[in-house]
């Protein structure tokens, strides 16, 4: 296990998926979903100076790292955000928790949007990194949109298209989607990039991994676009990295106000993947807005 002194690796069984996490420390319970193509590996240098102040849950979402990859359907909702919401929820549940703090970075934190809205009495605070709004970004498409994020739309082609062409080398694309979104000078361990090309190259990860987004443009969409006048109702905390494509291209805390009653936040200077990038600066914003023990 990657993750040092003081976490033990668990697996929880939800209704419907087998997850897989790490878990340590001790405080208020604070969970830390990771996004594509990763795992909760993401979280290590973070949940370890959290340790101190909260029992930090690391799980890997359905489909992703060593939890279970279960069938989806034509319509794509075992992999819809309302789902995977509900798997960490049926987590929490079996930890002993009935209400918490949840984090996401990527698709983490579209899986924390969803949660929050469908559990509000579950999710006391939330913060969700590098991220504008699913239904916002799809409703405004354009050409800059179509290339920063053209994996949005190759990955939801049908018939197995992604699925060959990113099986064909799987450690070359996770490497150069690694590359692409972070700052020039960002530098991963190279114990976690070997543990995120370990997971993510069995042809059932690639798959779940591209129905993850084929929901995302679907059936996430009728679920967002249910919930257009409903904001998230408790307190959000907004981070992304100034040399990314989100920092660039969208007021990032002026969208988030449309989706929440009460957002603050602020970008942090690094490239995509501020657990890694940043991760002294992610810790002080956790801390800060989530309180520590309590």
């Amino acid at each position: 296990m990657i993750f040092g002194k003081g976490f033990t690796k668990t697996r929880v069984q939800t209704a419907s998926a087998e997850i897989n996490l790490v878990q340590g420390g001790s405080g208020a319970p604070l969970l830390l979903l990771h996004g594509y193509p990763q795992t909760h590996v993401i979280w290590k240098e973070v949940a370890t100076q959290l340790m101190n102040n909260f029992h930090v849950i690391c799980p890997d979402l359905r489909g992703y790292g060593d939890s279970e990859k279960p069938p989806s359907a034509d319509d794509h909702f075992p992999y819809s955000k309302r789902v995977m919401a509900q798997d960490m929820v049926e987590v929490m549940d079996a930890l002993g928790y009935q209400e918490f703090f949840v984090a996401g970075h990527d698709r983490g934190a579209r899986v924390a949007h969803r949660m929050a809205l469908d559990h509000p009495l579950k999710v006391k605070k939330a913060c969700v990194m590098d991220i504008a709004p699913t239904h916002h970004m799809f409703t405004n498409t354009n050409q800059a949109f179509a290339t920063g994020y053209y994996h949005w739309f190759f990955l939801i082609q049908p018939n197995g298209l992604p699925e060959h062409m990113i099986g064909a080398d799987p450690a070359y694309y996770l490497t150069e989607k690694m590359e692409r979104w972070s700052a020039p000078d960002a530098v991963f361990d190279s114990e976690a990039m070997a543990e995120y090309i370990r997971c993510f190259s069995s042809p059932e990860s690639i798959h779940a991994s591209c129905e993850d987004y084929r929901a995302a443009a679907t059936i996430d969409l009728q679920h967002d676009e249910a919930d257009l006048e409903n904001k998230v109702p408790c307190p959000l905390l907004v981070l992304w990295g100034t040399k990314g494509f989100v920092h660039r291209h969208y007021d990032v805390l002026g969208v988030w106000r449309d989706r929440a009653v009460q957002v603050e936040g602020r970008g942090i200077e690094c490239g995509h993947f501020l657990p890694e990038e940043a991760p002294e600066q992610v810790t002080t914003e956790l801390l800060r807005f989530f309180g520590g023990s309590q």
